[in-house]
C-alpha cells in the first residue's frame, strides 16, 4: 500500500529537487527543438536534392520540361522582399519593429536581474508578477523569430546564428512553465547577447553616423554583453552545483557578486574574497580567464584612446584675434605632413608664424601624433572632413587664409584620388564661395573639372597645382634647354638640398640657391618706363634681375607678359616678377625714388623715400637722367658700360626666316599657341626599324615611356605641347620618338595626334637594341618616363626599377661608346695633332692652358668623352641612391645630391613645396606655369574644359601677337674663342648688351665644374653679380623674343668695348678667354 504524503511534503520535496528534475526538463525542451529543428532542416534538404535529382532523371528521359509556378513564385518573392524590408528597417514600420526587439530584450534582462535579487531559487511559482510581462516579451520575441525564418534564404546556417540560438533557450523555457507551473531563471541571461545588436539599431536610427563611433558602440556592447552573459553562466552554475555530486556543493552567490568575480577576474587582479566551488565554475573559469583577458587587454585600451581621441580631436579651433590661419585636409600622412610643415616654417621666417589646422579623416598615428606635438606652437589637428558642414564650422573655414588640399602622390588609382579632391573642394566652395582654395592634382586631365565648379575663381587666388602637368613641362622644356631643371626648381621651388661633402666650382652657387622669385609693384619712377628700360635699371641700381610684368588692370589684365617688346610700358598697377633674395631687397623696387636715390651706388642703401612727392618725367627726360646714373656700381674704367638712346629703345626687325614662315602659312591650333596638323593616324605614325627615317634620325628627342596595356595614362600631352609652342618656329621643331608598348602609346595618341613631327617605335628601353633603332646616340636628349602606378608606402624601393635600370642601361651604352672612340681613334688624335702644332709652331701647349676646358689628356691632347644627355624621372627621390657609385671612371651620377642639381634626375616630391609658395603668393606660380608649358594660361585651361582637344584655327592668318612670346634658351657665349680673344667681360656687360641689342635677358649662368671632368657637368649660377667674370666656356640661360634666332652671344661680345686685356691667370678660378 502506498505511503500517503502531505501536500505540504510534496511541495517541499519538489521544491528541493527544482534543480534535479525541473532544470533537467527546462534544458531538454531548449535542446530538442534545437537539435529537432537542425535535423528536419537538414533532412528536407536531403529529400529536396533527391526529388530534384530523380525528377531530373525523368525529365531526362521522357523530355518533359521543368514545372514552375509563376503565382507561387511571385506570391512568394514579394512576401519575402516585404519581410526582409521590414526586418531591416528601410520603412516606418520596420523601425518599430527593430526597436520593440531591442527594448523588449532589454525588459526582459532587466526582469532577470530583478528574479535574480529577490529570490534565493531558480524556480519561481506562477504568484511573481513579473513572470506575465516576460510571458508577453517572449511572445513577441516568438513572432519576430518566425519572420526572420521565414525571410531568411538559408534556413540552416539562419538556424546556427547567435540570435536563433538565444532564442532557443529563451524563448522555449516559457512554453514549458506552463506545463510545468514552474518557472526557472536558468538560461535568461543569454537575452544580454541582444546588446551586441545596438551597434546595428543605432546605425538604423542614424544615431551613430561617424566610424569612430560605430566602432567604440561595437567594442562596448561585445564587452558589455560578454561581461553579464559570463556573470550569468557562472550565477547558474554556482548555485545549482555538480548535478554528479550527491553532496551539493553549491553556494548562495547573487548575480551582482558574480559580476564582480568575473571583471575581477578579467581584470587580472583576483582579490580572493569570492571564489569558485563548484566544478562547473572552475572549468567556466579556466577558460574564461584565458579569453577574458585577451578581451580586457585589446578592447579596454583601445575603448580609452578612443574616448580620448575623441575628446582631443573633436573639440573645435578657437581662432586667436590678430593670428593668421589656414587649413590643410586631403591626405593627411606622416610623410606629407611632415614635409608640409617644413617647408611652410620655412617659407613663413621672418613673419608672424600663420598657424596649420590639420583636418584629417582618421585619428592620426602615434608617429603623426609625435609631430603635432613637436609643432604644437604653430599647428593643431581636428578629426572631421570638409564634406560636412559641421566640421568646417568646427574649424572655421569661413575665417581661414585659405584651405591646402593634399594629394598623395603615391596613390594607386590617381583618379579616385583626384575626384576625391575635387568633391573637397566643392564642398568647401558651396558653403564658403569666399575661401581661398590651393589643391594638388596628380592627372591633368582632372584638372579640367576645376574651372566648372561654381565660386572657383582663379584671379581671387584659387589654384591647381598639376604634378603631372608641372613634372612633364620641366622635363619638355629641359630636352630644349639643358640644365633647367635646375635653376627653375632652384628659383621657384622653396626646397634646400642635402649637398653636404661637395665641392663647388664656385662660391656663387651656393649663393645662387638662396635667389627666389618674388612680385613687387613699381614705384612711380617706373611709370611709363619700357620693360626694358626697368629691366636695366633694377639690375644696374637695384640689383635685381625683373623676369615678368603682369598688369593688374587695362586690356592685358591678370596677363603675364615675360620679357615683352620695348612697346610694352610700366604702368602704376603693373607688378613684376623678381629674382631676389629676400623681401628686403625687394622692397627697392617700391622705395625707388630719382630725387632720393639717384646719386646712391651701393643697392643696400636703398630705403623709404623721404620726399614729398614723386615727380614723373617725360620719356626724353628719363632717357638722359639714365644716361647720367646708369653705371655699374664699380666705377672703375674696366667695368664701365655707356648706353646711349638706341641700345635702349631700338627693337631689331624680324629675321627673313620668320617672315617666309609666316607667308607659307603655317598652321597652328586655333588659339595660337600651338603648331597643329591634322591628325595622324597611329599606324601611321608607327616607324619601322629598317626605314630610312630611323637611320636620319639626328639632334631629336627620344622619350622611353614605361608601361603597359593596363598602365593609367600620364598625359603625354603635358611633354608635347611645351616642345610645339608656336614661339618656336618650323625649323626649331625637333622630332620626337615614343619607344615603348604599342598598347599603351596607343591610349595616349588621341591626345597628340594633331602636333606635328610625332614618332611611335615598338620597344623597351631596357633593350640597347631597341636603343640604337631610335639613333640614341644622336639625340640632343633622351627622356625616360614611367606609366607604372607608384604602389603603396612599403614598395617606394622598388617602384622606380624599371626607370632605374633603364637608366644605367642607357649609361652602359655610353661606356662602351666611349670607350670604343678612345681605342680607335687616339692615335690618329695624336698625329693630326701633332702635324697642327708644327704647321702653326706650337711644339707645346702655353702655360696656364694645359687643362682647358677639363678633359682626359694623352700626350698633349684633350679626349672629351661622348655623352647621352638623359633626365630621368623618378616616383621616389630617394632612390637616386641606386645611381651612386663609390669610384671607377664614370664620372656620372657620382653622388645623389650632385645628380639631383644637375637636373638628370626629376622627382614629384621636387613639386611638393610649391604648395607652399603659391600660398604666399599665388603669381609666382602663374609665372611658373607659363614658363614650363609653353604658354599655357588660365583662360586657356577654361577653354580646354569645353573642348578637350585642341582644334585648327579657323583662318590661315598666323596671330603675330599670340606668337610673340619669349622662349626659354640656352645660349653659349661664343662657339668660336678667337671672337672673344683678348676681352675681359663681365656678367653686367653681356645683361645689358644683350638686352639693348638683342632683347635677350640673362638671368643664370651654367658653368663647367672643376677638373676632372670629362663629361663637361656643369653647375647653375642664379642672379649671378655684375662684376662677376665671364668664361669662355660659359652657358647662358636666357629669355629670348620670339624674333631673334641666334646660336649664341658673339654679337653681344662684338658690342662690348676693349676695356682690358687680362693677364693670364696661374689659377683654376679665373680661365682666360683666348
Amino acid at each position: 500500500m502506498a505511503q500517503y504524503i502531505p501536500e505540504e511534503d510534496w511541495i517541499e520535496e519538489i521544491a528541493s529537487h527544482c534543480t534535479d528534475y525541473v532544470q533537467v526538463a527546462f534544458i531538454t525542451a531548449c535542446l530538442s527543438i534545437f537539435v529537432g529543428g537542425l535535423i528536419l532542416i537538414i533532412l528536407y534538404r536531403i529529400v529536396e536534392s533527391f526529388v530534384s535529382y530523380i525528377f531530373s532523371l525523368i525529365a531526362n528521359h521522357f523530355k518533359i520540361q521543368s514545372v514552375k509556378f509563376p503565382l507561387l513564385d511571385r506570391w512568394k518573392g514579394y512576401f519575402q522582399d516585404w519581410v526582409v524590408r521590414m526586418l531591416s528597417a528601410q520603412t516606418s514600420v520596420g523601425r518599430v519593429v527593430v526597436i520593440l526587439v531591442f527594448l523588449f530584450s532589454i525588459g526582459s534582462l532587466v526582469i532577470y536581474f530583478i528574479n535574480c535579487y529577490g529570490v534565493s531559487e531558480f524556480c519561481l511559482t506562477f504568484e511573481d508578477k513579473t513572470i506575465n510581462i516576460d510571458l508577453f516579451f517572449n511572445v513577441f520575441f516568438l513572432l519576430y523569430f518566425g519572420l526572420r525564418f521565414l525571410a531568411a534564404n538559408d534556413k540552416l546556417i539562419f538556424w546556427l546564428e547567435l540570435n536563433s540560438v538565444v532564442d532557443f533557450f529563451t524563448i522555449t523555457p516559457v512554453c514549458i512553465a506552463f506545463y510545468l507551473e514552474r518557472n526557472w531563471l536558468g538560461l535568461r541571461f543569454l537575452r544580454a547577447l541582444r546588446l551586441m545588436e545596438l551597434p546595428k539599431i543605432m546605425q538604423f536610427l542614424h544615431i551613430t553616423t561617424s566610424g569612430t563611433a560605430i566602432k567604440l558602440t561595437k567594442l562596448l556592447a561585445v564587452f558589455v554583453s560578454t561581461w553579464l552573459t559570463a556573470a550569468g553562466f557562472l550565477h547558474w552554475m554556482e548555485n545549482t552545483g555538480d548535478p554528479w555530486e550527491k553532496q551539493k556543493n553549491s553556494q548562495n552567490l547573487t548575480y551582482f557578486e558574480c559580476l564582480y568575480l568575473i571583471m575581477v577576474t578579467m581584470s587580472t587582479v583576483g582579490y580572493g574574497d569570492i571564489i569558485v566551488k563548484t566544478n562547473l565554475g572552475r572549468g567556466f573559469i579556466l577558460f574564461f580567464i584565458v579569453a577574458g583577458l585577451i578581451l580586457f587587454a585589446n578592447l579596454v585600451p583601445e575603448m580609452a584612446d578612443i574616448v580620448g581621441s575623441t575628446r582631443i580631436y573633436r573639440g573645435s579651433y578657437e581662432a586667436v584675434k590678430g593670428r593668421k590661419y589656414i587649413v590643410v585636409c586631403g591626405n593627411i600622412s606622416l610623410n606629407s605632413v611632415t614635409a608640409f610643415i617644413k617647408d611652410f616654417l620655412a617659407q613663413a621666417s621672418g613673419d608672424v608664424a600663420t598657424e596649420m589646422v590639420f583636418l584629417g579623416e582618421n585619428p592620426p598615428s602615434l608617429e603623426l601624433e609625435t609631430v603635432f606635438r613637436c609643432y604644437a606652437a604653430y599647428s593643431s589637428f581636428f578629426q572631421g572632413t570638409v564634406m560636412k558642414t559641421e566640421d568646417l564650422l568646427r574649424v572655421q573655414m569661413h575665417s581661414a587664409e585659405a584651405c591646402l588640399i593634399l594629394a598623395d602622390t603615391c596613390s594607386v588609382e590617381p583618379y579616385i584620388e583626384d575626384t576625391s579632391n575635387i568633391m573637397r573642394v566643392l564642398s568647401i566652395k558651396n558653403h564658403f564661395p569666399s575661401t581661398r582654395v590651393i589643391i594638388q592634382i596628380l592627372q591633368s586631365a582632372n584638372k579640367l573639372y576645376l574651372p566648372k565648379l561654381p565660386n572657383w575663381e582663379w584671379k581671387k587666388g584659387d589654384s591647381v597645382i598639376c604634378f603631372a602637368e608641372l613634372k612633364l613641362g620641366l622635363i619638355a622644356q629641359s630636352c630644349l634647354v639643358p640644365g633647367l631643371t635646375t635653376v627653375l626648381t632652384s628659383l621657384f621651388v622653396r626646397e634646400s638640398l642635402q649637398q653636404e661633402g661637395l665641392s663647388f666650382a664656385s662660391q656663387y652657387e651656393v649663393e645662387g640657391e638662396e635667389y627666389k622669385v618674388m612680385t613687387q609693384l613699381f614705384s612711380t619712377e617706373f611709370v611709363d618706363m619700357s620693360f626694358r628700360d626697368a629691366c636695366r635699371l633694377c639690375f644696374v641700381k637695384l640689383n635685381l634681375i625683373l623676369l615678368a610684368i603682369e598688369n593688374q588692370a587695362g586690356p592685358h589684365a591678370n596677363s603675364i607678359m615675360i620679357n615683352p617688346s620695348s612697346s610694352t610700358k610700366i604702368d602704376v598697377s603693373t607688378m613684376g616678377f623678381f629674382i631676389a633674395r629676400s623681401v628686403t631687397e625687394l622692397r627697392r623696387v617700391r622705395n625707388y625714388c630719382k630725387i632720393c636715390h639717384g646719386h646712391i651706388m651701393n643697392p643696400e642703401l636703398i630705403g623709404k623715400c623721404r620726399c614729398k612727392g614723386r615727380k614723373v618725367f617725360s620719356i626724353a627726360d628719363r632717357i638722359k637722367a639714365m644716361q647720367d646714373y646708369l653705371t655699374f656700381p664699380d666705377q672703375s674704367a674696366a667695368r664701365r658700360t655707356t648706353v646711349n638712346e638706341t641700345d635702349l629703345l631700338g627693337d631689331i626687325d624680324r629675321p627673313p626666316e620668320i617672315i617666309q614662315e609666316q607667308r607659307s602659312k603655317v598652321l597652328l591650333d586655333s588659339t595660337g599657341m600651338f603648331h597643329w596638323c591634322e591628325a595622324v593616324s597611329f599606324p601611321k605614325a608607327v616607324i619601322k626599324r629598317k626605314k630610312k627615317m630611323v637611320m636620319n634620325l639626328s639632334d631629336h628627342i627620344v622619350v622611353c615611356v614605361l608601361g603597359d596595356a593596363t598602365s593609367t595614362p600620364i598625359g603625354l600631352r603635358n611633354f608635347v605641347m611645351p616642345l610645339r609652342a608656336s614661339n618656336f618656329s618650323l625649323k626649331e621643331l625637333k622630332d620626337i620618338v615614343f619607344l615603348g608598348s604599342l598598347e599603351y602609346l596607343q591610349r595616349e595618341w588621341d591626345s597628340i595626334h594633331n602636333f606635328p613631327k610625332l614618332y611611335v617605335l615598338k620597344g623597351t628601353a631596357l633593350s640597347c637594341a631597341d636603343l640604337r633603332s631610335v639613333n640614341i646616340k644622336q639625340c640632343c636628349m633622351c627622356a625616360i618616363l614611367s606609366a607604372y602606378a607608384s604602389g603603396g608606402p612599403g614598395d617606394q624601393t622598388l617602384v622606380d626599377t624599371k626607370s632605374i635600370l633603364a637608366t644605367l642601361n642607357i649609361r652602359s651604352m655610353q661606356m662602351k661608346l666611349t670607350t670604343a672612340t678612345l681605342s680607335s681613334s687616339s692615335m690618329h688624335l695624336l698625329s693630326e695633332k701633332s702635324k697642327k702644332d708644327k704647321k702653326k709652331g706650337k711644339g707645346k701647349p702655353e702655360k696656364g692652358k694645359g687643362k682647358k676646358g677639363g678633359g682626359r689628356e694623352r700626350g698633349n691632347i684633350t679626349q672629351r668623352v661622348k655623352r647621352i644627355p638623359l633626365i630621368t624621372e623618378l616616383k621616389i627621390a630617394s632612390n637616386a641612391q641606386f645611381f651612386q657609385q663609390s669610384g671607377g671612371d664614370d664620372y656620372d651620377f657620382i653622388n645623389y645630391a650632385e645628380s639631383i642639381s644637375r637636373g638628370t634626375i626629376f622627382s614629384d616630391s621636387f613639386l611638393d613645396s610649391l604648395l607652399c609658395t603659391t600660398y604666399h603668393n599665388h603669381h609666382v606660380l602663374a609665372l611658373f606655369q607659363t614658363l614650363v608649358t609653353g604658354g599655357t594660361s588660365p583662360e586657356l585651361e577654361e577653354f580646354l574644359a569645353e573642348d578637350n582637344q585642341l582644334s585648327s584655327s579657323i583662318t590661315n592668318v598666323i596671330p603675330l601677337d599670340l606668337r610673340n612670346r619669349c622662349k626659354l634658351s640656352l645660349l653659349p657665349l661664343t662657339n668660336n674663342p678667337a671672337t672673344a680673344e683678348g676681352l675681359t667681360v663681365y656678367f653686367g656687360d653681356v645683361f645689358t648688351k644683350a638686352l639693348s641689342k638683342l632683347g635677350i635677358l640673362c638671368f643664370a649662368i651654367y658653368r663647367l665644374k672643376r677638373e676632372p671632368n670629362p663629361y663637361e657637368f656643369r653647375f647653375v649660377i642664379a642672379q649671378p653679380p655684375i662684376d662677376l667674370e665671364m668664361l669662355s666656356t660659359d652657358q647662358m640661360f636666357c629669355l629670348v623674343p620670339f624674333n631673334i634666332l641666334v646660336t649664341d652671344l658673339v654679337s653681344v661680345l662684338k658690342a662690348v668695348s676693349q676695356v682690358k686685356v687680362k693677364e693670364p691667370s696661374k689659377t683654376d678660378e679665373k680661365v682666360i678667354l683666348p
